[in-house]
């Protein structure tokens, strides 16, 4: 399947609580359980004003479908085409 980075724009966010954080995790997790399994969630990255997250999804629009679901913003969606790292130099 796909995967997907997905920026939301939250500002504050890197100001967020370790419990706001865990709630908006656990939101994501019950919108994820209820779709059966057809996205993944594999990790989200905190900034200060942005949450950048990586997905793994069928399609873009069930990216957009878990963010409406959980009330979360999904300020642009890009699908990744390739993965590169230091091994990608030898």
């Amino acid at each position: 399947m796909p995967k997907f980075v997905i920026e939301r724009e939250l500002p504050g966010a890197g100001k967020l609580s370790e419990k706001e954080i865990q709630g908006i995790s656990q939101k994501s997790c019950a919108v994820l359980s209820s779709m059966k399994g057809s996205v993944q969630w594999q990790q989200s990255y905190v900034t200060d004003d942005k949450i950048y997250c990586v997905y793994i999804a069928p399609n873009e629009e069930a990216v957009r479908q878990h963010a409406k679901e959980g009330g979360f913003p999904a300020n642009k969606v890009s699908r990744v085409r390739r993965v590169i790292d230091p091994t990608t130099a030898e």
